[in-house]
């Protein structure tokens, strides 16, 4: 099974994502966004019901798509995400309150998912603040309110330790 989309390990990319490499929960909240399309290019925020979602909401990040030099500011980030990130970036711009290797690469991912107006899926190791090795996986989804210009992105990482 593939997926269309982009992945990348900070050094890979591919347009196709074999669906086996990639958590369960990974596929499962993909293809949750996918029957939220209903025929469009991708779903508005509205289309989401928290309720509809409680055992994703750990690992949700939301990120607004924003018309200044701060591009992209985190909306909401789940509890296992603020946990593993050691702080809460809600309200953060992107390049402030990033969780990659760098600054440039969260921008980078980002930029791809709003420049494509697709998915991005992505494997990364990290270190947590208590120097614990980690592994993640992590969906990026894009939202739109008008079907054309993607205003929002939802992503969904599986975090893992060593």
């Amino acid at each position: 099974m593939s997926l269309t989309g982009r992945a990348a390990d900070d050094s890979r990319v591919a347009d196709q994502i074999d669906a086996t490499a990639y958590h369960n929960d990974i596929i499962a909240f993909h293809d949750f966004w996918l029957g939220k399309c209903r025929g469009r290019a991708m779903p508005a925020r509205a289309d989401f019901d928290p309720a509809e979602m409680v055992a994703f909401l750990p690992g949700i990040a939301l990120i607004d798509v924003v018309d200044d030099p701060r591009r992209f500011v985190y909306r909401l980030l789940g509890t296992r995400e603020v946990a593993m990130r050691g702080n809460d970036a809600t309200g953060k711009g992107v390049a402030e309150g990033y969780f990659a290797s760098s600054a440039e690469a969260a921008l980078a991912s980002y930029d791809d998912v709003v420049g494509r107006r697709a998915p991005r899926f992505e494997q990364r190791r990290f270190i947590t603040p208590d120097n614990r090795i980690g592994h993640e996986q992590t969906v990026i989804l894009p939202l739109s309110d008008d079907g054309r210009a993607v205003n929002k992105m939802i992503a969904y990482t599986h975090h893992y330790l060593a």
